[in-house]
């Protein structure tokens, strides 16, 4: 896994992509909704489970450091 920072919000994760399509990742917060915007107006991202790819700039975030190589994508 590696070190992503939100573009938006600046939280960090660590993510992985087992491919272009699935994505795992771990949030160094148990509470998302006290930093991320998406996670604050909707509290129902927090239900357990709910959190992986839910906020948009989170992904986006993620979708570009995949695409830069800082996040190795296996296939």
């Amino acid at each position: 896994m590696r070190h992503v920072d939100c573009a938006r919000c600046g939280v960090e994760v660590l993510a992985e992509k087992n491919s272009w399509q699935h994505t795992s990742v771990q949030w160094n917060t148990a509470h998302p909704e006290t930093v991320c915007h998406e996670y604050r107006d909707d509290p129902s991202l927090t239900v357990r489970g709910a959190r992986v790819g839910r906020c948009s700039a989170l992904r986006e975030s993620i979708a570009t450091a995949a695409v830069d190589g800082r996040v190795p994508v296996s296939e």
